[in-house]
């Protein structure tokens, strides 16, 4: 009997339906897992003629699985406090190269092999923008994202600093009062300079910068690098020199650095004098420079933006990359792979690849991962209809078959 095939197409589907709902609930603990749902459609029902009023008369030859769905809605992120682990929120998907082939992934449960590079579990590299000397650029070509602890940053000389000082008002006329403040020199070698404060007259005081004899080579009394006079109102503020005072050159280091050219800078950002003479105890409470040595990496953290921030040894923060994101016109397009990862198809279009948090992009969390998205309450209800719909097909089938056997049982 062709009725047959109509109650064994159930059970096909139901077993079909059964099976990736087992997929889901195995990768519950999947990180970046997406639900999948399995779409049935009838089958071409066979014309048995029309009624009286010319309406068809059909009859269904049964069920089959017409398409699979993804449920790409974002799975709770969890933080794991690992640096390389990234958790992608929104729309996108991750770009892993595996062996030159370019696949994309929501799982960002990354790590760190021996080259330094960020990797996926199954090895494959992340690829992103590289930077140079902390400044990324997306207009060149996707390239692995590294964090090699061995990256340095080289020194950058001190070129301006400024202090913050109070000399006291009403002090004698010869009185003293020194502040020492450290400089980078082009080697990236701290060097000491010292700005001695001399008290001549009335609002009046003359200041001396000076060098170690031993930062030059030499024995003996500092060297002096400038010189001037520091001019007060009756209300402390400073009104001469104002703005900043240049002309300080520092040449001829031992260690062999070039000459330093600086800038005292006599104000702050707002404009407001950072030296003051007030009636407490000469005093300075603060110290700014803008250069620093050399530095090593001690730590990275990955931004909203993708962007793999270094932290050095020296205080400094610089970009070593910006983690790709990519979109597809149409996600349910995509062919799913054994590990988690995604490949293009003609139905999914082409890789849009982007800057996360750009042109619909998802943001990145780091430090954490995606969990799955599976709810193992709509599991469990799925797999009770489906076995429901199992058991009936399979009651159907044997119904047919025991009218079969009445039929034959009436011929013989």
């Amino acid at each position: 009997m062709a009725a047959f095939a109509i109650p064994l197409s159930g059970l096909e589907a139901n077993s079909q339906s059964l099976s990736v709902i087992a997929n889901n609930l195995a990768n519950l603990n999947t990180d970046g897992y997406k639900d999948q749902t399995l779409n049935f459609g009838d089958l071409l029902s066979q014309m048995q003629g029309t009624s009286g009023n010319g309406d068809p008369i059909q009859i269904g030859t049964g069920v089959g699985v017409e398409s699979t769905t993804s449920n790409f809605t974002n799975g709770t992120v969890t933080s794991t406090g690992v640096a390389s682990n990234m958790a992608l929120q929104g729309n996108g998907f991750f770009v892993v190269d595996n062996n030159g082939s370019m696949e994309y992934t929501r799982a960002g449960d990354f790590t760190v092999n021996s080259s330094g590079q960020l990797v996926d579990p199954s090895g494959d590299l992340v690829m992103g923008y590289p930077a140079t000397d902390g400044v990324v650029s997306t207009s060149s070509a996707l390239s692995p994202i590294t964090v090699n602890q061995a990256a340095t940053i080289p020194a950058v000389p001190t070129t301006s600093f400024d202090t913050t000082t109070n000399l006291q008002a009403g002090s004698a006329v010869g009185t003293t009062f020194s502040t020492p403040i450290s400089v980078v020199d082009s080697l990236g070698v701290s060097q000491t300079l010292s700005i001695q404060y001399t008290n001549t007259g009335t609002n009046a005081w003359s200041y001396s910068i000076t060098l170690p004899a031993s930062a030059t080579g030499g024995t003996g009394s500092p060297t002096t690098v400038a010189s001037g006079t520091l001019t007060f109102n009756s209300s402390g503020a400073l009104t001469s020199p104002s703005g900043s005072i240049t002309g300080i050159n520092v040449t001829g280091l031992s260690d062999g650095a070039a000459p330093m050219k600086l800038t005292w800078n006599l104000d702050d950002a707002a404009g407001n004098p950072t030296l003051t003479q007030q009636d407490s105890a000469s005093a300075t409470t603060a110290t700014d420079q803008n250069g620093y040595g050399v530095g090593t990496l001690t730590g990275y953290s990955v931004l909203s933006d993708g962007t793999v921030q270094g932290q050095f040894s020296n205080n400094q923060t610089l970009a070593l990359g910006q983690v790709a994101v990519a979109g597809f016109a149409n996600v349910q397009g995509l062919t799913q792979l054994s590990n988690g990862d995604f490949q293009s198809t003609v139905g999914s279009g082409a890789a849009v690849v982007g800057e996360a948090g750009v042109g619909g992009n998802g943001t990145i969390t780091g430090g954490a991962v995606e969990a799955s998205n599976v709810d193992l309450s709509t599991e469990f209800s799925n797999m009770i209809i489906a076995q429901q719909g199992y058991e009936a097909n399979a009651k159907v089938l044997t119904a047919f078959d025991q009218v079969s056997q009445a039929t034959i049982q009436l011929v013989s």
